[in-house]
């Protein structure tokens, strides 16, 4: 080697800081490098090699980098298209990657003065990427200074360094998304609509509230409610549309009315700050190295206007909001706006991945009114929920039992896991098990679930004993399509219902957050759901990365409340953004 080692390191870390300016993740840093092959030494037999310099040195990066061992390097390797095409490897056969033995033999074949390079590179280009946010802190090897190792980071000091690494993230990649449409020479900018929205927020306010007290406080940075409403209606309205859409705007006789669109431009804003999130912390692998498992729910908004004319009559409220749907909550039956959700549980961070709004008709509607499938609320969760990661299991309340719902789950080579609404034939089945003198529980293989008359797949019902006061016989009745599950196997497969524990605190927590309003009108109230629940993303995102640098359960109690960091983030927005 004729150059010298820390000068070949240093022009690759130049590059490397000019690509961190304009890039966001790690990969495409990498893969649009500069690597000066010819001043690096690798004995391995050029003519021979599967993989070149080029590309090992690519891969080696990254390994050194994130910290990663060369194993799950391979692993990874064999699964990811996007890292297999940043290393410049042949993306169309991913069984063509390098292995862990040729990884490491590739590096014993560099040369002393390539190694260093190597490592030169490895540790000037991550102190660049961590200086852009390219890659989070939390989730790369630390490399101790003089100062660190004199003194100990206290905890308290590292929630507030990761928090304010996920308050930068979505002051530049998140919030953003959220584009109000609106002229170019308005008096607020869209950072101070969603600095007044956080603020709402914190302090389970309304637009009404929070200008009021920003007449009070003369604040030039909050506006009227007005135009706040205003600015946050033009997020949920659709292209070349200035009104409020209705479903009269869209309804035929044929179809269901599209209000479909006012969905699609929210969603639109929310799948691309969920994507963001999402590739915060991909990083970390924390969606491929164990059983991704998610939970799809259905939350409500209370709307307490009574709907009926005249009830007796059975005459309901021509100007009734057609998107209210009853509900029933602890024996009663109530009313309001719907949204099924779907949603990362168990061991990862639980991030909410996608939204839908509800329909359903509802008893003081005329028959055949307009609603959603919870078919066709689950594909499109499901389609959403793949877009930012590679799913293993999807669990649903008893809401959802439908041949359909499980035929599509099934068709995506996912495993389900719900419970069953009890029939007359499962509770002789668990009569069955309630005479058997040692069994508490039971399993009926292979039960046939059908779809337009053929048998589309089979499941197995599962019978445990329940802790629910209101299960029939003290035992619930669970479904999966998981193959041929054993008797003495049902416990632990029960037992993994569990894990959707968070999907009722994230509903308390988005509910809390909600704006508090009187408004029927659509573009608001979705486009207010969707914000709070990226608040809430954002906030669950600061307690993984916290939990993460401290080596702290996920499960754990969070470590920043809710309050505090929305707090935080309204604050952070209006002083940086």
């Amino acid at each position: 080697m004729t150059s010298d080692p820390s000068a070949v390191a240093q022009s690759i870390v130049v590059h490397a800081e000019t690509l961190c300016e304009r890039e966001d993740h790690l990969w495409d840093v990498i893969c649009q490098l500069s690597i000066p092959v010819d001043d690096l030494e690798d004995a391995r037999d050029q003519n021979r090699v599967d993989f070149e310099t080029d590309e090992m040195f690519r891969t080696l990066l990254f390994k050194g980098i994130r910290g990663i061992s060369q194993n799950e390097l391979a692993q990874q390797l064999g699964r990811k298209p996007t890292l297999v095409k940043s290393f410049h490897f042949d993306i169309t056969d991913l069984k063509k990657t390098p292995t862990q033995q040729q990884l490491s033999y590739t590096h014993a074949q560099f040369s002393e003065d390539t190694q260093e390079v190597l490592n030169r590179t490895v540790a000037g280009v991550r102190q660049v990427a961590l200086d852009n946010d390219v890659v989070t802190e939390a989730l790369v090897p630390s490399v101790p200074t003089e100062t660190e190792e004199e003194v100990s980071q206290s905890t308290s000091e590292y929630k507030k360094e990761k928090a304010q690494k996920t308050l930068t993230l979505a002051r530049k990649h998140v919030i953003p998304e959220f584009d109000t449409h609106r002229a170019a020479h308005k008096t607020y900018s869209d950072e101070v609509m969603l600095d007044m929205f956080a603020s709402i927020c914190a302090n389970n306010g309304s637009a009404h509230s929070e200008a009021e007290y920003g007449w009070l406080t003369d604040d030039d940075l909050t506006c009227d409610d007005s135009t706040f409403l205003r600015a946050i209606k033009k997020i949920a309205t659709p292209e070349d549309s200035d009104d409020q859409l209705t479903f009269e705007d869209f309804e035929d006789d044929d179809s269901m009315p599209e209000i479909d669109q006012i969905r699609d431009a929210v969603m639109t804003a929310f799948n691309a700050a969920t994507e963001n999130i999402i590739n915060s912390i991909r990083g970390d692998d924390p969606f491929d190295s164990r059983e991704t498992v998610a939970a799809i729910d259905i939350t409500h908004e209370q709307f307490h206007v009574w709907p009926w004319e005249d009830k007796e009559a059975g005459v309901a409220k021509p100007d009734y909001p057609k998107m209210v749907s009853g509900y029933k909550k602890d024996g009663e039956y109530e009313r309001g706006y719907k949204y099924a959700t779907i949603t990362l549980v168990g061991d990862h961070a639980p991030i909410v991945l996608g939204i839908e709004p509800v329909k359903e008709d509802s008893t003081w509607e005329r028959d055949c009114s307009p609603s959603y499938s919870k078919a066709d609320l689950v594909s499109r969760l499901l389609d959403r929920a793949e877009q930012f990661v590679d799913l293993d299991m999807v669990m649903f309340d008893r809401g959802f039992y439908a041949n359909r719902v499980y035929a599509d789950v099934d068709e995506r080579g996912l495993t389900y896991l719900s419970p069953v609404p009890t029939y007359e034939d499962d509770l002789a089945a668990i009569q069955d098990i309630q005479k058997h003198p040692t069994a508490d529980a039971a399993v009926k293989h292979d039960v046939p679930f059908g779809i337009d008359g053929d048998v589309h797949h089979k499941a197995e019902f599962l019978y445990t004993p329940s802790t629910s006061d209101d299960a029939d016989g003290k035992y619930a009745v669970f479904v999966t399509n998981q193959d041929h599950v054993e008797p003495e196997e049902i416990a632990s497969v029960v037992n993994g219902y569990s894990r959707r524990w968070d999907i009722e605190n994230q509903y308390k927590s988005i509910k809390d957050f909600l704006p508090k309003t009187s408004s029927t009108d659509y573009r608001l109230r979705l486009c207010n759901f969707a914000l709070s629940t990226l608040i809430y993303n954002l906030w669950r995102l600061t307690d993984y990365l916290i939990k993460v640098a401290l080596d702290k359960p996920i499960r754990s109690p969070p470590v920043i409340t809710a309050k505090t960091f929305v707090r935080a983030l309204g604050d952070f927005l209006r002083e940086f953004g």
